[in-house]
């Protein structure tokens, strides 16, 4: 079986996506485009350790894993990614120290990020297919807090 090779979160702090410009470079792929918390696997977590990791790196925000809400995997040639839907409050956006990687953060309407010209195309259909309710996935999250292990 493939292993997966990055997660990505649709992070909602209240109704806007929290979105990350990337740089500028013509080496990386999608330079100066709009762009969703996440990245590469490191080691052997799974893919939502990968997906809050990443978030806490790029955001500095600390995210409950039962916050999020859905996921899904998606083929990447012989591997794939995850892609998971995930809820906080707006008043956590006070809280985001932005990280070294991009331009600049901010909140972005999914309506808006869908048409605009700078989105990743396919991280829009992904979070359409996610509030089209489209059935997720199950992915591991650690237990409830006060549960044994």
């Amino acid at each position: 079986m493939s292993e997966f090779i990055g997660a990505k979160l649709a992070l909602f702090i209240g109704d806007d996506l929290a979105v990350i410009l990337r740089d500028d470079k013509p080496e990386i792929p999608w330079p100066g485009h709009w762009d969703l918390p996440g990245g590469g696997r490191e080691g052997r977590e799974t893919p939502l350790d990968c997906a809050l990791r990443e978030t806490h790196e790029e955001l500095g925000l600390v995210i409950d894993p039962h916050a999020v809400r859905w996921g899904r995997a998606f083929a990447k040639g012989a591997s794939y990614d995850w892609f998971f839907a995930g809820h906080i409050a707006r008043e956590a956006a006070a809280q985001i120290t932005f990280g070294d990687e991009g331009q600049r953060w901010t909140l972005m309407a999914p309506a808006d990020y869908a048409v605009h010209p700078k989105r990743i195309p396919h991280f829009a259909e992904r979070i359409g297919m996610y509030l089209d309710e489209a059935p997720g996935e199950p992915f591991e999250r650690p237990p409830a807090q006060g549960g044994g292990r």
